[in-house]
């Protein structure tokens, strides 16, 4: 089958932010989105919704449009979500981003009422109920179809990095789970999800996708749920890897990071440059080794199999990454990379704030609640 690439504008870029509804005094799930939504219909002018439904009635997903700058994509979401308080502040709920909320028991979460949601709960049983999980999507414009696949592959290299920074899931259903990224342990689950095969030509991710909706696992190719994918409508590379990011700063810099490196590569491949990759099995293994240790990651980068901290490896990719982001318009919010690694990641702050509650974890919920009205992590 035939799967068109869409031309886009290079490096442009879209952002996804999945948020939980929680209850503001009890800090549990709240499944109020159909009610939520039904009470803040916000639509672009091309008719495009800005907030969206998820798998579970506990989450709404904020969507801008494509922009050209981080900081554009960051003052659109921020008016997005300003127009959901008015909303949700009445209803006395509040919005968090974390990959997983810390106590809530999947058990009582209930699906969405849309056929693809019953679905893929249908088809998955107990492990698709379990994905009590959120996230961050970036897409970024790539000019030329023939530029997306080696643009993908070339982004697994830095998919450790990414994942580090953006963990936010220590807790589950309760307890801890020893792993900075609990979601990425539970979103592979999905007989789709998970990450991408190497990719040698167009034909032959239309040939996968074909043969996928030929024995019925998928119906579209959107159903191909992987962590990082060509995304033919849009004409993007489309990332899934970040945990849900609690905070508007954090948004930025993961943005930016994305939108760096996508213009990075777009840039030296139209140099006549050959992408920097990894073998398959490296991949997995960085994969692994950022969702349980975070930025204490030792990870791969090089196909000789040189092995770097990944906090210091993402320290002199800005480093490396500032003109690129000078280009770009993004430098202020690259630069707040740093500002998470000084800080620490979310997965870090999480646990600092159930320790200093002595377990607690409706202490978690409150700092997350805090950060995501303020815009900024806290350190303590």
């Amino acid at each position: 089958m035939a799967i068109e690439f869409a031309r886009s504008d290079r490096s442009t870029l879209g952002i996804e932010w999945e948020l939980a509804l929680v209850d503001r005094h009890t800090g549990d799930l709240v499944g109020a989105a159909p009610e939520v939504l039904a009470n803040t219909v916000l639509t672009d002018e091309d008719g495009n919704e800005r907030i969206t439904s998820e798998l579970l009635t506990n989450t709404v997903e904020v969507v801008t449009g494509v922009n050209r700058t981080v900081a554009e994509g960051v003052a659109d979401l921020e008016h997005t979500i300003e127009r959901l308080r008015r909303t949700t502040d009445p209803m006395g709920l509040e919005l968090i981003g974390s990959g997983t909320h810390p106590f809530a028991r999947w058990q009582d979460q209930q699906v969405t009422d849309k056929e693809r949601y019953v679905t893929l709960v249908d088809r998955t049983g107990v492990f698709g109920r379990q994905l009590l999980i959120w996230g961050v999507h970036n897409h970024i414009g790539v000019d030329d179809p023939a530029k997306a696949l080696p643009v993908l592959e070339a982004m697994l290299v830095y998919y450790p990095h990414l994942q580090a920074l953006s963990a936010s899931s220590p807790f589950v259903f309760g307890e801890s789970s020893g792993y900075a990224s609990s979601r990425a342990m539970l979103f592979q689950q999905l007989p789709t999800a998970g990450l991408p095969p190497q990719l040698e030509s167009w034909q032959q991710y239309e040939s996968i996708v074909a043969d996928l909706i030929h024995i019925g696992v998928i119906d579209h190719w959107d159903e191909i749920r992987w962590d990082v994918r060509p995304s033919a409508k849009w004409g993007t590379v489309e990332t899934r890897v970040s945990d849900g990011l609690p905070t508007i700063l954090e948004i930025g810099a993961v943005s930016a990071l994305t939108q760096c490196l996508v213009d990075d590569f777009s840039e030296r491949l139209d140099a006549g440059e050959e992408l920097r990759t990894l073998q398959p099995w490296f991949v997995r293994e960085n994969k692994w080794r950022a969702a349980r240790y975070g930025m204490d990651a030792e990870v791969v980068v090089d196909r000789g199999g040189s092995e770097r901290l990944v906090e210091d490896d993402l320290r002199d990719l800005v480093t490396r990454l500032e003109p690129v982001a000078e280009r770009l318009g993004c430098a202020t919010e690259l630069h707040d990379v740093l500002t998470i690694i000084d800080v620490g990641a979310s997965y870090e702050r999480q646990a600092l704030a159930s320790a200093q509650a002595g377990g607690d974890l409706r202490a978690v919920v409150s700092s997350l609640v805090r950060e995501m009205r303020e815009g900024r992590p806290h350190a303590g």
